[in-house]
């Protein structure tokens, strides 16, 4: 048991560190003005390449403690990522409103709840950008870093219909807190449950009986601020969830150790990375054969692109394509050839549309 002493001594070295980061302007992303009713009190931005195609890809990304969406992007890349293979991303961003330090609440059951707080603002994006772009809804994915990670943990969780892949870089399970004072415990590796009742946590997130979305964890060997056992915790979480046995096939990748199970069909539905050496943050490659992204604090260049490994584990990336404009225009508005031609439709009831599809409005 932590005592309150501790908790605000590890809170503060948690300020401390983390408090350098500062707001890096980035015109790449462009804010999404509606998207419902925003009972998280969320912001959200969007990236949407030239090269995007009718049936696209969605990848929801979410950034870490003090970092804002623009950081979150000209780090690990994503960006980039989608101009090459036009694929559509959705970058929801906390407010200093909601938690000071701008962590998605990943902790607070009234923000991990499903149709509470924080986790349907961003069902509520990505509604809003599906609809508004013609995703295709059998390619949304989601992925975060720390804080973020745990907040992709919890959409994993509580809207497993929506995603068919999650990564969570440096995160922690679902479910494993409650409040600020457990949090740190979970940090610090304290106080975690074991595999079946983790795996009970997603459950009982929702009523989804499966199919469940596939899972990438990444994790730095050397990570003092999140102990990587809970990269263990997390494998314990979704392998009850997935329900695969013990056996699993471990190689090396870039001198990193990648761990896999694959479901009866042979399809992998669980990942594990532990990038050797690393410490807290996301892993990139930004001087390797293929560059993506670029290293600054909290993202770390450790010869590995975790950005580039995770969109080619979710099939997203192909055969390059073309920057010349398609029809895609540079606003958010649905292409004309998404319109019946018999309805002259706005875009807010497009998006009304289809936040009543996913039981986001009435």
């Amino acid at each position: 048991m932590r005592t309150v002493a501790d908790t605000i001594k590890r809170l503060n070295a948690w300020h401390g560190a983390t408090g350098h980061i500062r707001t890096k302007p980035n015109s790449r992303l462009k804010m999404i003005q509606r998207f419902g009713s925003n009972p998280g009190n969320l912001l959200a931005w969007e990236y949407v390449p030239e090269t995007l195609t009718i049936d696209a890809p969605l990848v929801v990304v979410l950034h870490g403690c003090t970092q804002t969406a623009a950081d979150y992007d000209s780090g690990p890349g994503w960006s980039d990522l989608a101009d090459r293979h036009g694929f559509a991303l959705l970058f929801p961003e906390q407010q200093r409103a909601n938690n000071p330090n701008l962590c998605f609440n990943w902790f607070a059951p009234a923000d991990t709840t499903r149709g509470h707080g924080e986790v349907p603002s961003i069902r509520q994006m990505v509604a809003a950008a599906t609809a508004a772009h013609s995703i295709d809804r059998r390619k949304i994915f989601i992925t975060g870093l720390s804080a973020g990670g745990a907040m992709a943990a919890a959409m994993l969780a509580t809207y497993p219909e929506v995603f068919r892949g999650g990564a969570i870089i440096a995160g922690l399970p679902y479910g494993t807190a409650t409040s600020i004072p457990e949090a740190f415990d979970r940090m610090r590796g304290y106080g975690l449950q074991e595999s079946s009742i983790l795996a009970d946590q997603v459950r009982r997130a929702s009523d989804h009986k499966g199919p469940w979305p596939t899972v990438s964890i990444w994790h730095g060997t050397a990570d003092s601020t999140v102990d990587p056992i809970n990269m263990e915790a997390l494998v314990a979480q979704w392998h009850g969830i997935h329900n695969v046995n013990e056996t699993h096939t471990t190689a090396l990748t870039g001198g990193h150790t990648v761990r896999r199970w694959n479901n009866l069909e042979g399809v992998t539905v669980i990942e594990a990375h532990a990038i050797k050496g690393m410490g807290h943050g996301t892993p990139v490659n930004p001087s390797g054969i293929d560059p993506i992204g670029q290293a600054q604090p909290f993202i770390l260049d450790v010869g590995i692109s975790s950005t580039r490994h995770i969109a080619d584990s979710w099939n997203i990336v192909g055969a390059e394509r073309s920057r010349a404009p398609v029809t895609q225009s540079s606003s958010s508005h649905p292409r004309k050839t998404d319109i019946p031609n018999n309805q002259q439709r706005s875009v807010s009831n497009v998006i009304e549309d289809a936040l009543r599809a996913a039981g986001l409005m009435k």
